[in-house]
């Protein structure tokens, strides 16, 4: 009995002792197999972003910065007899003494004046949508519909709302005041073509606006309301400095489309006149390319127009910072 008592008290202590080996080899081995997809799972999540950006930054490359660089090298060679030769900078120099260009220039500078009130316009509106005044959702759509349209049909539809016996017009005699010359006057016909252009296009900034909203911390705006802050209090105060990101992007990206997508409206409704007054870089690089076949000189205007349009996104973007507090 003593002996068949000890058996099974020796046995499961030398089971534990194989079991507990075997399971300290078996941990040893899932530790040890364990280490090195470890390893190489922190190699591959290094190499992971690299991997997955490098289709973009090979598009980018390949259809953005490689045809920057050969048309600011085809813009220092000559055009006509002179094609392919090294010119220097004569084709600038050229640029600099057509007033064209110079006009075109300067419309750009009342682009830069103008853009505050392209910013401020859907900026308000989507002040108003968030605020949910009555009829936010209809106006939300309607305010959004004229980005859908070509700008082709803009520019046709506001040449017939324009016209000097147009429409407007027609009230404006009807409430006793001069018809205007609304796009044969060049005084006044570069601010109608800026304005339909933010009517047309402001209703994708209004989008970005009441994203910017959704980001926007409502404890803020219950407490100034609390407070019994007025409106124009809340936007200055609260709203703006809240949004101070959300309007750097729309001031970016607004200067950008109205240096590059007012050519269908200024080739419909102006076709760069009267006079020449409505011409912009844009339109002047289509004229110079498409029209006179100087496509060296159409090269310059391209690069003096990236150099514009990287030199006041800088600058907005570094006077928007400055203004909202950021460093």
């Amino acid at each position: 009995m003593p002996i068949g008592n000890a058996e099974p008290s020796v046995r499961p202590v030398s089971a534990g002792r194989t079991d507990g080996a075997a399971a300290a080899g078996s941990a040893g081995r899932r530790r040890g197999t364990g280490s090195r997809p470890v390893r190489g799972g922190s190699r591959a999540e290094r190499f992971a972003p690299y991997v997955l950006v490098a289709p973009a930054i090979l598009i980018i490359v390949v259809l953005r910065l490689y045809p920057l660089l050969l048309g600011v090298n085809f813009s220092f060679t000559g055009d006509g007899e002179r094609n392919g030769t090294t010119v220097g900078l004569d084709n600038y120099l050229e640029l600099l003494d057509d007033p064209l260009f110079r006009t075109a220039l300067s419309n750009v500078g009342l682009l830069v004046l103008l853009l505050p009130v392209a910013v401020a316009i859907p900026g308000l509106l989507a002040t108003f949508i968030y605020l949910r005044v009555p009829g936010h959702r209809f106006y939300r759509s309607v305010y959004f519909f004229p980005a859908v349209l070509s700008p082709v049909i803009v520019g046709a539809i506001f040449n017939l709302l324009l016209a000097f016996d147009g429409p407007v017009n027609a009230g404006l005699e009807a409430a006793g005041i001069s018809p205007v010359d609304w796009l044969g006057n060049p005084g006044v016909a570069m601010f109608v073509v800026v304005g339909v252009h933010i009517w047309a296009t402001f209703g994708m900034a209004l989008v970005v606006f009441l994203a910017g909203f959704a980001t926007l911390d409502a404890a803020l705006l219950d407490a100034a309301r609390v407070d019994g802050a007025s409106l124009p209090q809340v936007i200055r105060h609260v709203i703006i400095p809240g949004l101070s990101r959300t309007i750097a992007f729309v001031a970016v990206t607004t200067m950008v489309g109205m240096l590059t997508s007012m050519f269908g409206l200024l080739y419909v409704m102006t076709s760069g006149g009267p006079e020449g007054s409505t011409y912009l870089p844009e339109y002047y690089i289509w004229i110079q390319q498409g029209q006179m076949n100087r496509p060296a000189l159409a090269s310059a205007a391209s690069t003096v127009l990236f150099v514009i349009m990287l030199v006041v996104g800088l600058l907005q973007v570094k006077l928007l910072r400055r203004a909202g507090g950021e460093d």
